[in-house]
């Protein structure tokens, strides 16, 4: 993304803070791609007749996020941290919905594979993976922050150590040691 597009995106979301009621309509064409790859990267290990879509997914994400009051936005970034927790949040509660739906009790399975954490065929699912990152938000909210980001964002290290104002180093060590606990966490279940 070019520097002149990242300032746009921080100025729209300064806009928006301070009031501006036709910012979050200015804000949509400038997001919208990036969110759909985010939707894509996430539903990417999901089954083929998966009921909900990357694009559905996007729509919500983004009702859920225009109706966000008091955000005092920082960046482009910080956006899509916000926007990656609020698209977990969507596949959690369908997630659950699903779980509990008379015609499935079948948890959605989701593949760890795209965030290089290895593990064969284990069987994970939103709804654990979500009870997992809050497990370890208690023990360490910044390691969590750096996996959702990672894994429900798709954000890269950089992204990470600007949204989280840390530096990349900080940012790849406490992913190996988060990376570790969740594998400990993982092998568990």
């Amino acid at each position: 993304m070019s520097k002149f597009v990242s300032s746009e995106i921080t100025q729209i979301l300064q806009d928006w803070h301070g009031g501006d009621d036709n910012a979050v309509e200015r804000l949509l064409p400038f997001v919208y791609e990036e969110l759909k790859y985010q939707a894509r990267f996430l539903m990417s290990s999901e089954r083929s007749d998966h009921t909900l879509q990357p694009t559905a997914l996007v729509h919500e994400a983004f009702i859920r996020i225009s109706q966000q009051a008091g955000i005092e936005w920082e960046n482009r970034t910080h956006f899509y941290g916000i926007a990656s927790r609020l698209m977990r949040q969507i596949l959690v509660e369908h997630a659950r919905r699903r779980a509990t739906d008379k015609r499935g009790e079948n948890p959605i399975r989701l593949s760890l594979d795209d965030v290089e954490i290895p593990f064969e065929d284990r069987l994970t699912s939103i709804i654990v993976m979500d009870s997992i990152l809050e497990k370890l938000a208690e023990l360490d909210e910044r390691q969590a922050q750096i996996v959702e980001m990672k894994f429900f964002g798709g954000l890269s290290n950089d992204e990470i150590a600007e949204a989280l104002d840390v530096s990349r180093r900080t940012v790849v060590r406490e992913w190996g040691a988060a990376r570790l606990w969740l594998l400990r966490e993982f092998s568990r279940m």
